[in-house]
Parts: C-alpha cells; sequence; structure tokens
C-alpha cells in the first residue's frame, strides 16, 4: 500500500490537457502499479466486493443496486486485450455483460471505452496478492463533457473478505481523498448459472465473525 501516496500524482498526470486520448504509458520514473505484475495471475474469477467513487450517477446506481458483481477474466496469450465478463443476480434474475480491456505498455495497467456513457477509462492494479484480493484504481473521462473520475474497487477470489485486506482498501479510498461514507460494500445475492434457476442464499456472506457486525452495520446505510 506505500505507492497510495503516489496516486494523486498520476491523476494529475492522467488528466492533464495533453493526454492522449487513449493513453498508454506512464511517466518512466513513476510506478503505480502492482510491482512485477504477471497478467496471467490476474486471470481468472473475480468478485467486486466493495466500490468507492467521485462520480455521483454511478455511486447513485451503486447505492441503488449493491450487489456483488462475479467477474471471469480470460486473456489469449496472442492476444493484445483481454475480456471481462461479469454476471449479477438480483432477485433471482441474472444479468451478464461483456467487455473488451486493452492492454498497454505498462503492465497492470488497462484501457476500456465505455459506449453507453461516452466515457474513456484507465484501469490500474495497484495492488493484488493474486490468490485473495486485488486492488483497483479507474480513471474515468466522459465525452464529450471531459468530466473526469476516480472509482476504487476491490477484487475478492472469495465473497468472504479477510477484515485486514478491507481495512487496507479503506486506507485507499481515503488516500484518494475520499471519505469513508463514500465506501458501499457489495451484496452477495448468489452466483449465475447457465442453464439453471438462480437460488438466492438464506444467510449473506461474512467477511468473517468478528468482521461481521461492521459491515452489516455499514450495509444498512448503504
Amino acid at each position: 500500500m506505500q505507492r497510495g501516496g503516489y496516486l494523486v500524482q498520476l491523476v494529475l498526470f492522467l488528466w492533464s490537457p495533453w493526454r492522449p486520448q487513449v493513453a498508454s504509458v506512464f511517466p518512466e520514473n513513476l510506478n503505480f502499479t502492482q510491482e512485477n505484475f504477471v497478467l496471467d495471475q490476474f486471470m481468472g474469477k473475480w468478485y467486486e466486493v466493495a466500490v468507492a467513487s467521485t462520480c455521483p450517477h454511478y455511486t447513485q446506481r451503486k447505492r441503488g443496486n449493491p450487489v456483488t458483481v462475479a467477474l471471469q477474466l480470460t486473456h489469449k496469450s496472442s492476444e493484445s486485450n483481454f475480456t471481462m465478463a461479469a454476471s449479477t443476480v438480483r432477485n433471482c434474475s441474472c444479468t451478464e455483460t461483456s467487455t473488451i480491456h486493452s492492454l498497454t505498455d505498462t503492465p497492470g495497467r488497462f484501457f476500456h471505452h465505455v459506449a453507453r456513457f461516452g466515457a474513456d477509462v484507465d484501469s490500474i492494479v495497484v495492488q493484488t496478492n493474486y490468490n485473495e484480493q486485488a486492488m483497483m484504481l479507474l480513471l474515468g473521462t466522459e465525452k464529450p463533457s471531459g468530466v473526469q473520475t476516480i472509482t476504487i474497487k476491490l477484487y475478492s477470489r472469495s465473497v468472504d473478505v479477510n477484515p485486514a485486506v478491507f481495512e487496507d482498501f479503506k486506507t485507499l479510498v481515503r488516500r484518494n481523498g475520499m471519505s469513508e461514507d463514500t465506501l458501499i460494500v457489495n451484496h452477495y445475492e448468489g452466483e449465475c448459472v447457465a442453464g439453471e434457476q438462480v437460488t438466492e442464499p438464506t444467510t449473506p456472506p461474512q467477511v468473517n465473525a468478528s468482521h461481521s457486525e461492521e459491515l452489516r452495520t455499514q450495509r444498512s446505510v448503504f
């Protein structure tokens, strides 16, 4: 998490007037991504379990539907991009989308365009241990307004989150100028299974026994 203090400098760089439309190179003397990032180890299944954002529209939508997103990342070694398939369950109904993320010259940094909102998005893997958690910084620029936002996401390989990881995520949110009030903890409502009816869990997942009360309080707010 030591790199978190430099993220403000990164934002200033990425938002400067001369920034190219599809930025693909960080300043050579700065490193904001996971050290020695390995793309293939980052692939596979993740759950988006918590988010925080400076975008009011995104925050409003997310608060209205704070559901855990299951992500499946797939990369073919011959291609310069990877696919992120996202699925969510709400009221026993499954929604699935797929997004192509272009690789850049900086390992751990990706780019995609959101046509629905006319936004260019740089995604940066700030920190990951590959087999448990990942923290993502998304820098978005809406077109043609030029409105710029920061979104921070916590990915987990399971729906259960280690309390220490969650604390590190809150620290990253604060270091990027957002209060903990902006943090949204997602609810897990089951898995999308092809050809089968979705069954919602009878009990919510726990971060762990010692942290469950804190999450219940946060979820009642969000």
